[in-house]
């Protein structure tokens, strides 16, 4: 006999604003039985000695250290930039400003 009965499952559907067949009703009552089962066994399985994670694996910083380099200076990089303002490229507005 499953856990979930069928009247659960109608109940579960009228607050999911789903309209559910009577075949429907039973096929889901057993799915959803499945479900919760398979969500009780996992919470056998896990130990007190077992700490929580939020990954299977350790996760590793993979981004390389950042390096001081030779690069352009603003000039440069603004040379060919079709307008300039403050040391800035200057672009023509798009949203409308409050001030």
């Amino acid at each position: 006999m499953s856990a979930i009965t069928r009247d659960e499952v109608a109940h579960l559907a009228r607050l999911s604003r789903l309209a559910l067949a009577d075949d429907e009703l039973d096929h889901f009552a057993a799915q959803l039985d499945q479900i919760v089962g398979a969500v009780a066994r996992v919470s056998e399985v896990a130990a007190d000695d077992i700490p929580p994670s939020s990954h299977a694996l350790p996760l590793t910083n993979v981004f390389r250290p950042d390096e001081l380099r030779p690069s352009l200076t603003p000039q440069e990089a603004l040379s060919g930039a079709p307008a300039v303002e403050e040391d800035r490229f200057r672009v023509p507005r798009i949203l409308g400003e409050e001030a």
